[in-house]
């Protein structure tokens, strides 16, 4: 049987990073996940047990400006605040964790996962010129609901002001509401994402403003830099009422130079595929976990 463990670990800087592993007994691949905004590692423990027993082991982390790594006070760093974060300190991070899976699981392939703002950000760890040095160790990419756009982006004006003031107070805690109702039709689901005590509706400007530029340099140029060689997987749902799934779509047709891409749209779903209903999320560990393993055979 799979194990599930729970640590705090120092990363960069010696940030103090609350993390998550799941275990496989014999595994085959390890992955690092990269959660969504105003969320956290250990949402996801039912999937990823899923995950772990087929045989890929699992390795997720609270991330910094997140979770307990921003709101545990018994275990944060000095400094840590929620919603404190931005796109240089975010792939650093992802590097060095990336690092920490090679060397747990020495030998095995490494795939990244991202979801919504998480599957971005690793978009933008692969895209980024020039490329950090763990990508060329990547056995692919996997996104699920990744935000290149929002489907009720803030207007014009509104965008622009948040922009220039996260130049001038980057670290201002800002609301950033998104209707729990958005992300599930699973009722229980909902309520429990109401009371999470480590999920928070807000963000510093710094981190709102980076996490929406970041997908539309995803969209517009930074697609082009895609390494022709390293497979990709995009999951979104057709009906998913918070990012864009035709922004999906769009990505995806641009990676014109990319051998191994695959595009699956979900039907009967919101946003959040991994805690839908209607088995919802054993259809997409299926489709994930299916991906891994062909591409373990090559």
């Amino acid at each position: 049987m799979p194990s599930y463990t729970d640590a705090w670990l120092p990363g960069p800087d010696g940030t103090q990073f609350y993390t998550c592993t799941w275990a496989a007994p014999s595994p085959r691949a390890a992955t690092l996940f990269l959660h969504g905004f105003a969320d956290h590692a250990a949402r996801y423990d039912a999937v990823h047990a899923r995950w772990a027993a087929r045989g890929v082991a699992v390795f997720a982390y609270d991330q910094r400006g997140f979770g307990r790594t921003a709101l545990d006070a018994a275990h944060a760093s000095a400094g840590a605040a929620y919603g404190r974060t931005g796109t240089r300190q975010e792939q650093a991070d992802i590097a060095f964790w990336l690092r920490h899976v090679q060397a747990r699981w020495p030998g095995l392939p490494v795939f990244l996962m991202g979801y919504s703002a998480g599957g971005a950000s690793a978009i933008t760890f692969v895209s980024t010129v020039p490329p950090a040095p763990e990508v060329a160790q990547l056995a692919g990419v996997l996104c699920a609901a990744p935000l290149i756009t929002l489907v009720h982006p803030p207007a014009g004006l509104v965008r622009a002001a948040g922009s220039l003031a996260s130049r001038l107070l980057p670290n201002i805690t800002i609301p950033a509401v998104v209707p729990v109702e958005r992300f599930t039709r699973d009722k229980a689901e909902v309520e429990a994402m109401r009371t999470d005590p480590w999920r928070r509706a807000e963000g510093s400007l710094r981190a709102v403003d980076d996490m929406l530029n970041r997908g539309i340099a995803n969209l517009t140029t930074d697609w082009k830099n895609w390494p022709q060689n390293l497979p990709i997987l995009i999951v979104h749902s057709e009906d998913d009422p918070v990012n864009a799934p035709d922004s999906s779509k769009v990505f995806y047709e641009r990676l014109s130079g990319a051998v191994d891409k695959k595009l699956v749209m979900i039907s009967g779903s919101l946003h959040d595929m991994y805690h839908e209903s209607d088995g919802v999320p054993e259809r997409v560990t299926e489709e994930y976990v299916s991906w891994i393993e062909a591409h373990l055979a090559k």
